[in-house]
């Protein structure tokens, strides 16, 4: 159980392909915890936390060993529910097709509506539901890639379970986080997720084609994600209309600079 939020223990997940089969993490973990003391539990739960977090950052940097050992590009994808993440990977996926060489490791409590959509563009995917779980960890991540089986030199996209809390605390081992806003959500997810953007390589404004309909102050946004985290790019884009994709793109090949992405993108914005 993560002690941090509070969600179910990894008894319930269950990794699969789409083609029904799944892949089980029967691990017992018998818990032996006698009450015969009072209940002020906060050195236990610091000490928790701070085993779990440990032990899952060992995972991690196994992945990014084994990761950058065959080459492979692996973006962990975060957002609130709703914000884009599957519409702009299948859209992405479509774009670019075999060029990118991309598989997907999709993160979700339940069902798998969003892996349907991208096994739909022809490209592999992988199904993690979490059960109680409101995040991804690094074992699951491991688990993922090896159903997945990615090629050498290939990238991976992995949709994270849709909330802007526990998955900035968990460290998977990829490359580079992407975080995802749109413009529905309003303009002050920075303040209210600080810890979200700190951990962002990315920020993607995400649904700029309704930015006319809605109260959202793009360069406000920016100030604020710039004040948490100076080092993070930031994209502003309609995955649905396709304005700014092609920052998008260019930011996952790698063809131009940054600061190139970020001036053509507000100019997009604007």
């Amino acid at each position: 159980m993560c002690t941090t939020c509070g969600c179910g223990d990894e008894t319930n997940t269950r990794v699969s392909a789409l083609d029904g089969a799944t892949l089980d993490h029967p691990h017992e973990h018998p818990h032996k915890h006698p009450h015969d003391h009072d209940h002020e539990h906060h050195p236990e739960t610091i000490t928790l936390e701070q085993n779990l977090l440990a032990k899952n950052d060992l995972l991690a940097a196994r992945n990014r060993g084994w990761l950058a050992g065959r080459g492979i590009q692996a973006l962990n994808v975060m957002s609130s529910p709703g914000a884009g993440k599957t519409t702009l990977l299948v859209r992405t996926l479509t774009d670019l097709g075999a060029k990118l060489q991309a598989g997907v490791i999709e993160g979700d409590q339940e069902t798998s509506l969003d892996a349907d959509r991208i096994r739909a563009v022809g490209r592999p995917v992988i199904q993690i539901n979490t059960g109680a779980g409101c995040h991804l960890d690094a074992d699951m991540l491991q688990r993922g890639l090896d159903a997945l089986d990615p090629q050498p030199g290939s990238t991976v996209f992995v949709e994270n379970v849709g909330n802007l809390v526990c998955p900035a605390l968990f460290d998977l081992g990829e490359n580079a986080k992407v975080v995802i806003i749109s413009v529905t959500e309003g303009d002050d997810k920075p303040q209210k997720y600080p810890h979200m953007f700190m951990a962002a390589d990315l920020v993607i404004v995400n649904k700029s084609d309704l930015l006319p309909y809605v109260d959202f102050d793009v360069d406000d946004c920016l100030r604020q994600i710039r004040q948490i985290n100076p080092r993070t790019d930031f994209l502003v884009l309609s995955a649905t209309a396709g304005d700014g994709l092609a920052a998008w793109y260019d930011w996952l090949d790698g063809s131009t600079s940054r600061s190139d992405s970020l001036t053509e993108s507000l100019s997009d914005a604007h």
